[in-house]
């Protein structure tokens, strides 16, 4: 695990892959692309494959984030260089869920130059995040771009980046406090239990029991915990329910936040 900023920002250049018919070069429709302080090939990519470094989008990024308060939490380099992870969290907006409890506002950026991941930005409060992909939490913006010439959007990563930003802002400021602020009723938890497979009831049921939740932040919170404390990690369903359960757990919070204003 590489921890520098400065190792994910190394060189490449793109080499076209040609073949040689006694005297004549002939080109191949590929290119290699090739990390130039190494010489190592990092991949053979198609001609139609746009090449975007890892420099384009930190030049980019770090700006913005340093300027929003971000500061880098980790950069992973795998293999040689052909994917690169890299993460920026925001100290300053930490939301505390319990004791030694925290959900942490980030920005994660994925980049390959061998066709695995195009441009990936996730941002959002999660409890966990790894670089397989794997998220729990609250996901605020996503962007996914593949490298191809074509794709006009990869030429403007940084409008990109400012977006996820003020969409990050958005969920801090506006719907926590929703959450937080606005109680549940009975049916909610009906609705709740619902959410998670038949054979895991009496855990969400014992959970319920032991945090009393009062708000839908309360609840939302005993479902992030169900699931990734208690749950398995590998089964779909379990992944289902993460993607769907702050977004169900808004949408009640909204519409009783509305019925408590009118």
């Amino acid at each position: 695990m590489k921890t520098k900023i400065t190792d994910a920002m190394f060189p490449v250049r793109e080499v076209p892959a040609i073949e040689n018919y006694s005297k004549h070069g002939l080109e191949t429709g590929y290119k290699f692309i090739v990390r130039e302080d190494t010489n190592e090939i990092l991949s053979c990519m198609s001609d139609n494959y746009k090449l975007i470094t890892n420099k384009q989008i930190i030049e980019a990024a770090a700006p913005i984030v340093k300027k929003n308060g971000g500061k880098l939490k980790e950069v992973n380099v795998f293999g040689r260089g052909e994917k690169v992870h890299m993460n920026w969290h925001f100290p300053n907006h930490l939301v505390k869920i319990g004791k030694d409890d925290e959900m942490t506002p980030e920005i994660v950026i994925d980049n390959s130059y061998n066709g695995t991941v195009g441009v990936n930005i996730i941002a959002g409060a999660f409890r966990i995040i790894c670089s397989n992909g794997l998220v729990i939490g609250i996901v605020a913006h996503k962007y996914r771009n593949k490298h191809i010439k074509s794709n006009i959007s990869l030429n403007d990563i940084e409008s990109v980046i400012v977006q996820t930003i003020e969409n990050t802002k958005h969920l801090l400021k506006e719907e926590f406090p929703i959450l937080q602020d606005t109680k549940f009723r009975d049916r909610h938890i009906v609705e709740f239990l619902s959410m998670f497979p038949l054979q895991t009831n009496q855990l969400v049921t014992q959970s319920l029991i032991a945090n009393s939740p009062k708000s839908f932040w309360d609840l939302f919170n005993v479902g992030t915990n169900v699931l990734s404390h208690h749950m398995n990690r590998t089964s779909q369903s379990t992944h289902s329910i993460e993607r769907k359960l702050y977004p169900t757990v808004k949408k009640w919070a909204l519409k009783e936040a509305k019925v408590a204003i009118a």
